[in-house]
């Protein structure tokens, strides 16, 4: 049996804010995790052995279907999207949006509830708000809780 690589970070990078691929950034070259940007289109990225982008075609959910394929027990996936969060949590991935909360299966069920909620107001023709303005204290959200599963993360010494 092949062993498996230490954990790494997936980010459905169409929708990352910038300021969160920075905080991202930062943490993979200081803690040397793999970080992938997964998008469909071209992302530039700093020169670092451990970060990389994955453009993907253009399609409903091709970002969403090739994170989903690819992700691992007890990868961290960064993602605003409900339906992929529980995707990565059924593979046993952590699944954490960029605002700093973390998807678990007991709130799983309450935010797909909510999302579809939404969608049918929407498309009722409804006007719904758009998301809330991203302030400091999701940034510093997001961070603490980057920094707690880096900590908890099993890690290989080559």
């Amino acid at each position: 049996m092949s062993e498996r690589a230490a954990p790494q970070i997936w980010v459905d990078a169409d929708a990352c804010p910038g300021v969160i691929k920075e905080i991202l950034f930062r943490a993979a070259d200081r803690t040397k995790v793999a970080v992938t940007l997964v998008a469909n289109q071209w992302l530039r990225t700093p020169p670092s052995p451990f970060i990389r982008s994955l453009q993907v075609p253009g399609g409903f959910d091709a970002a969403d279907s090739e994170i989903v394929g690819r992700v691992q027990p007890g990868d961290l996936v960064v993602t605003q999207d409900i339906p992929l969060a529980a995707l990565v949590l059924d593979k046993g991935g952590i699944a954490l949006n960029p605002r700093g909360e973390r998807y678990t299966p007991d709130n799983m069920a309450e935010r797909l509830s909510m999302r579809n909620f939404m969608d049918e107001l929407r498309g009722s023709g409804v006007q719904t708000s758009g998301p809330a303005v991203f302030h400091a204290r999701d940034r510093q959200a997001f961070a603490n809780q980057l920094d707690m599963w880096l900590a908890q993360r099993p890690r290989h010494t080559d």
